[in-house]
Order: structure tokens, then sequence, then C-alpha cells
């Protein structure tokens, strides 16, 4: 990926954990690498192909002046994220904040903090099977959409189905969802959860009926295996409704346990079928 580098950008600000620190300021070296496709700019010459690193080192700017941070740790995400929300461009920062006069009694030249984040590609799977089940999935995009860290991309059809398991009850509506995310899995896993629960979902009987049911299918190429949270999804190869949703709008999406991908998987899974009749 191609980058704009901003390098040692010195900013007079007021950070640090003691009180003196926030009274008398101190200056601050701000470096930050965008990651973007300059393909077309550098062919066009054309600045709306690209982003204005003045404008960028303005909201840097801001984002330093607008609050007293106790630690440059929270400057530096502060700077990334703002950057990653308002430019749609930049897929990737990194921001390095410098602190050549942190508060450190011995010779030194500076002390930094180094981070890296991007915007991230997940799948969700939504369902419903209780009252107006296409009101509570327009209900999870609605709220997906209205979380600064999260942008709904792709929305599939909303496709009927029947029960999965052996819990008696009525037919689902499914469907799935592309999204794009500054969470981490852990924060999004969270992000869902609150959501469910706020459209009434209660986890009384496994695979049983519910309000709203939202999964992470797929999160970039991520493999986690953890004790609540596991991406791939686990059951996701054995169901036809996520399947065939998650097909319409990410075929070519990756399954990086099955290294396969989707659009593969659901000839998989429609050929067994066939087998099974």
């Amino acid at each position: 990926m191609d980058k704009i580098i901003i390098k040692d950008l010195e900013i007079f600000a007021y950070h640090g954990v003691y009180d003196e620190e926030k009274k008398r300021g101190q200056t601050f070296i701000i470096t930050a690498e965008l990651e973007l496709d300059l393909r077309d700019a550098g062919m066009t010459d054309d600045l709306t192909k690209t982003v204005n690193y003045a404008q960028v080192c303005e909201l840097i700017s801001g984002v330093m002046l607008e609050e007293k941070y106790n630690l440059i740790e929270a400057a530096a995400e502060n700077i990334a994220n703002t950057i990653l929300i308002k430019y749609d461009r930049i897929k990737s920062v990194r921001i390095v904040v410098g602190k050549p006069e942190a508060p450190i009694d011995m010779s030194f030249d500076t002390v930094c903090v180094d981070i890296t984040r991007r915007k991230n590609i997940a799948y969700l799977g939504i369902g419903s099977n209780m009252g107006d089940k296409e009101g509570y999935l327009d209900y999870a995009v609605d709220q997906l959409n209205k979380d600064e860290y999260i942008r709904v991309n792709k929305i599939s059809s909303y496709i009927e189905t029947e029960p999965y398991g052996d819990v008696e009850q009525e037919n689902f509506l499914n469907a799935c969802l592309e999204i794009e995310t500054l969470y981490s899995p852990t924060e999004l896993l969270s992000v869902i959860n609150d959501i469910e629960q706020s459209a009434g979902r209660k986890r009384i009987i496994h695979w049983g009926p519910r309000t709203l049911d939202i999964d992470i299918l797929l999160y970039n190429k991520d493999i986690i295996m953890e004790e609540n949270l596991k991406i791939p999804h686990a059951d996701m190869t054995n169901r036809e409704f996520v399947l065939e949703p998650l097909c319409e709008i990410a075929p070519f999406a990756y399954h990086p346990g099955y290294n396969k991908r989707i659009i593969e998987l659901f000839d998989i899974l429609k050929d067994k079928k066939e087998t099974n009749i």
C-alpha cells in the first residue's frame, strides 16, 4: 500500500500525568504514516484523488489541543481513530507521538508511543424469528451504522429459513452484512451483544427463538479461538442460511480455516444436501 508520511510535526500541548505538565505544557513530536492507494492521484495529478496532508496536520493539532490527556497512548489512539473516521481513502495509519520533555530524571532523547490502526473488514450474520422479524434486522443495521467506529458496506437480501437445531419454533429471517470497523474482534463482540440486548434478546434456550441474533462470521483473515469468541464462526460452513446470503454479498471472501472462498463452501454444502436427499 502507498503512503503519505507526515514526519516530526511539532505541537505544543498540555498532556501528562502530573498537574504541572498540564499547566505549563510542552512540545510533542508527531509522525503520521497514512496508507492509501495513490495510483489515481499520481496518474491524474488531481488533489481529490488523494488526501490533503495540510488538513491532516490541522486535524492532528485539533486532537492534541481539544483535550488534556494523561497518557500519550490516549493521544495517539484518538489521533489514529479520528483520521480513519474522517478519511475514507485512508485504510491504515501509523502514529508516533514523541514526548522529548517527559519528566524523567535521566539523560534521554525522547519517549515515544508507536501504534498502528486499520480499518477491518468483518462479515456478520443477523437473524430473527420473533415478532417483527424484518424490523429487528433493520434495527440491527441501523444501530451498527449509528456507531462511528462501524460502517455497513453491504447488506444481503433477507431470506426466510427453517430453524436450525431440534427446538420447535417459527421460521427465521436471516441476512448477512459486510462492515468496516475500527473495533477489535473482542470490542465488536461487546457492541453486537449490547445491540442484541437492546432488542430484547434473552439467551434461555440454545438454538432457541430470539428477537435478534448477530454473529461475527469472519474478521479479516483472522483465526481466533477463545472461550467466548471463535472466528471464523464455528458452524457457519454447515449453515445454508449463512452461506447463501453471505455468498450474495461476498462470494470470494476467504475462510482461513478451510482455505476456501465462500462460494466454494456454499457449493460443497449444496452438494452435501443433494447427496442426502
